[in-house]
């Protein structure tokens, strides 16, 4: 049996596809699904059982999971931690350290007493501004510098999982700019892809931000964009190889530029270019990244197998296939 928290997410409910695809079907999902249209990314997926977050977390503090799962169940195989709140702009920080850091050292320190395999979801935003770099090391961890809450919750549980050696016993995972279908319901955290085909269907144009970098022409501010499922074949990968273990970034480590991704969506849709380049909200200017690509180096030497799409097939797959469709999840 799996569990897998955030099940319900973007990322979450494209592994629940991915492990559907692999005939796995004893799967908890967990998640929080509020009155959000998550829902739907549940609505074709063959599961075992659905629990809130809080419910986890409170069978695992009592040790009463075992009342919690299906009678029957065959014992839990894995968690796939994905389950976190995942706004930058987000300000409440304690409920970020509740929700990201607190829930996921219980969790983590469940699987590794019950020698269960344990793979999470870390952040590419742990990296902070450009002069950081993208070394996935474990030794320079705690030296990097977040710009927002959500990062550093990220980062404090990576911190902490190096402290206390549980590394070399499960896998974290840097996330780059995830994209793909099953995002529709995350508002302003969907993908630029997402809201760029929304805006070139509804007015034939495209809207980017300015750059207020002298080394960045507008536009040409840059992100290393992977698709997810590109993603969830990296995480199937590493649960059937419990040898490979410690932090990995998740990119395709080619940063490509925001005009780039826009040119890809106006291809994709049969359109000619139409980019129009706006201001950066002034709350937004001091936190944003202006480059980012993966240092996959690591993941290739561990033995990672998974060719990762270019951004124009990736693109191209996401809108024809997903966003054309009258069922656009998958």
């Amino acid at each position: 049996m799996y569990i897998v928290t955030g099940g319900a997410g973007f990322i979450g409910s494209a592994m629940v596809a991915k492990l559907n695809e692999q005939g796995i079907d004893d799967i908890v999902v967990v998640d929080d699904l509020g009155s959000s249209e998550k829902w739907k990314n549940l609505s074709n997926k063959r599961i075992l059982d659905y629990l809130h977050k809080e419910q986890l977390l409170e069978a695992l503090e009592s040790e009463s999971l075992d009342l919690l799962l299906p009678g029957g169940a065959t014992p839990i195989k894995a968690i796939i931690h994905l389950g976190a709140c995942s706004a930058t702009t987000e300000t409440n920080a304690e409920y970020m350290m509740q929700n990201n850091y607190r829930y996921s050292k219980a969790l983590a320190e469940w699987a590794i007493s019950e020698k269960v395999r344990f793979i999470y979801a870390s952040s590419a935003a742990t990296y902070g501004d450009i002069e950081q770099g993208f070394d996935d090391s474990e030794a320079v961890v705690s030296s990097l510098r977040p710009l927002n809450v959500y990062a550093l919750s990220k980062q404090l549980f990576d911190i902490w999982a190096i402290q206390q050696g549980y590394l070399d016993r499960m896998v974290g995972v840097k996330f780059f700019n995830v994209f793909g279908p099953n995002e529709y319901h995350k508002d302003d955290m969907r993908s630029v892809v997402h809201k760029a085909f929304e805006q070139i269907q509804e007015k034939g144009s495209l809207k980017l931000f300015k750059s207020y970098r002298s080394e960045f022409s507008d536009g040409d501010q840059k992100r290393d964009f992977v698709y997810v499922k590109d993603c969830v074949d990296v995480l199937w990968w590493m649960l059937q190889t419990p040898t490979v273990n410690g932090l990995f970034n998740l990119g395709t480590g080619q940063a490509r530029s925001w005009n780039d991704l826009g040119r890809a969506v106006f291809s994709a849709l049969g359109k000619a270019e139409n980019i129009e380049y706006i201001e950066m909200p002034a709350h937004l200017q001091g936190k944003y990244q202006y480059f980012t690509q993966a240092e996959m180096k690591k993941l290739k030497d561990a033995g990672c197998p998974v060719t990762f799409r270019s951004l124009e097939d990736a693109v191209a797959d996401y809108v024809q296939n997903h966003l054309l469709t009258s069922y656009p999840y998958f």
